[in-house]
């Protein structure tokens, strides 16, 4: 999350309202983490590591392309549970997956407000990525730097694994072979560096695109309420 609508990556990243503070900067996490180096072109593999789309992910991405909802634009879908992106062009090609990192606790709603609160303010249990269908743009943030909102109200983000933050190993979480620590930030969305100079941003930065965040517990219908004309493939009459 970049709190207070806005923050600069980097080293260190200032929330907006006069606040300062590290980017995306949360408490010691409870899933283990790998103990492992990870230099730069490692963590870039964490694209190549491609996994099957979960069946969830599947369907919506089938929705998304028969009825033309992301408008004509690129779009990206992402798998909360498989700490997954998957990338898209305007005409539904697949253009490439990344692992994810996403905000440390389980819930697919923004707490009210939490878009202006001082990044020490918010607790563990409000650092949530919302689930939803997102119109993503560039725009400024603190510091004059672009970033690619998701959804300005509530300050998330998707962006690269930002600097500065060893002690939560971000990049080691990337590479881990579940998606179990995956959960680290304050809500905003991090992805291989690589992955987001070469692929994301060639594809948003013109007209922007649309966020399909999967959810943790809700049922997919009452995020994506048009999934009901397209119901589940019964596999097992199939």
């Amino acid at each position: 999350m970049i709190a207070a609508r806005g923050a600069l990556f980097g080293l260190l990243l200032a929330a907006s309202h006069g606040a300062a503070g590290a980017f995306a900067v949360s408490e010691a996490p409870k899933a283990p983490v790998a103990k492992v180096s990870v230099p730069q072109a490692s963590l870039d593999e964490a694209v190549a590591d491609e996994p099957a789309r979960s069946e969830a992910a599947t369907r919506v991405a089938g929705w998304i392309a028969a009825s033309q909802d992301n408008n004509a634009l690129p779009y990206v879908i992402i798998d909360k549970n498989a700490a997954r992106l998957f990338l898209f062009d305007a005409d539904g090609t697949a253009l490439g997956d990344a692992a994810v990192l996403i905000g440390l606790a389980v819930g697919d709603d923004a707490t009210p407000g939490v878009g202006s609160k001082n990044l020490a303010e918010i607790g563990p249990a409000e650092k949530t990525t919302p689930a939803g269908r997102f119109v993503a743009k560039y725009g400024w943030a603190a510091g004059r730097q672009r970033v690619l909102w998701v959804d300005y109200h509530t300050s998330v983000a998707l962006h690269p694994v930002p600097k500065g933050t060893r002690k939560e190993r971000r990049r080691e979480r990337l590479l881990s072979p579940t998606p179990d620590d995956n959960r680290i930030t304050f809500g905003c969305i991090n992805v291989p560096l690589k992955f987001y100079t070469t692929q994301v941003r060639p594809a948003f930065a013109k007209k922007g695109g649309v966020v399909y965040i999967l959810p943790d517990t809700k049922a997919l219908e009452d995020v994506f309420p048009r999934l009901h004309v397209y119901p589940p493939v019964d596999r097992a009459a199939s």
